[in-house]
């Protein structure tokens, strides 16, 4: 385990609806909806096509006081890249920031309503990524917050621009070249975040199916408990000892988009394992390319 407090990552990581409710109207705190879905459908041969969607539409419908919506297809990404979901590039992401009146200094809160809070995570990889640690998920996403009895404002939130200098952090993101060179490392550990069908390959997305070489399946399902929340620490840390996980090796994740990854990366951070990276171009480019090795299991 790694020699850190424990309790207090935890706490910079993630916050309960009763601490939110308590900073609603803090002006050093912004709380940002990351509402969205992917939309999969799967053929009985096993062939998979997934539709990315935002919800700008549910956010107007009724949010948390005070949020902001950044949608998570068109907000974040880059539209001019040839693989879906990659994070922009570092003037969009400070526009796109600065108009949702997020600064360098600014205290974020991510919520969503995905089972796995990964549009959430999402934006905390994003920003830690260009330079921002300090974001924090809501943890349960907006169910917890209704769990708690608290009301929503119909109210498109009104903030003041704020200005947003990115810091790129290469080291948190990888491309396809750098994969294929951390295969058979035994300093680094890939991990799929997807489900055991994708991981196999009884589930193709795209051309082919299965996973990188050497990977390990660890599915970003199995850190959240029933009530919709992270496990409690003791919980994720048996969760990521069982799969081999070593704080002191790099720990490379990857899904489809690089956003459920995020998830993964998120517990990992919480841990306290200082090498984290997300493949963001992951299966979705993966799996296009002749040249890059495929394992499956069927």
């Amino acid at each position: 385990m790694p020699n850190t407090n424990l309790d207090l990552l935890r706490e910079q990581h993630l916050v309960e609806a009763s601490w939110l409710a308590e900073h609603l109207y803090d002006p050093n705190v912004q709380v940002v909806d990351m509402r969205g879905y992917v939309k999969a459908s799967t053929n009985p041969d096993g062939f998979q096509t997934a539709e990315y969607l935002g919800a700008r539409n549910e956010y107007e419908l009724g949010h948390i006081p005070g949020a902001v919506y950044l949608d998570w297809t068109t907000d974040l990404v880059d539209l001019n890249s040839s693989i879906q979901a990659q994070v922009a590039p570092p003037d969009k992401i400070a526009s796109a920031l600065s108009r949702a009146g997020i600064g360098n200094n600014t205290t974020v809160v991510a919520y969503d309503t995905h089972p796995t809070m990964q549009f959430a995570t999402r934006l905390w990889w994003v920003l830690r990524y260009y330079g921002h640690e300090n974001v924090k998920v809501l943890n349960g996403g907006l169910k917890s917050w209704l769990d708690d009895g608290r009301s929503l404002s119909l109210e498109a939130a009104s903030v003041a621009p704020a200005n947003f200098l990115p810091v790129t952090h290469v080291e948190l993101r990888a491309d396809a070249e750098e994969v294929v060179a951390m295969i058979s490392n035994p300093d680094i550990t890939i991990i799929d975040a997807r489900d055991d069908g994708q991981y196999t390959g009884r589930i193709r997305r795209g051309p082919r199916g299965g996973h990188i070489p050497c990977a390990i399946n660890l599915a970003r399902e199995e850190f959240v408990g029933q009530d919709g929340r992270f496990r409690p620490i003791d919980e994720l840390q048996k969760i990521v000892d069982s799969h081999g996980l070593d704080p002191n090796k790099r720990n490379v994740a990857y899904c489809n988009g690089g956003v459920a990854a995020t998830s993964v990366l998120f517990v990992l951070s919480m841990l306290g394992y200082p090498h984290l990276t997300n493949y963001d171009g992951s299966w979705n480019e993966w799996t296009k390319r002749n040249d890059l090795p495929v394992e499956a299991n069927i």
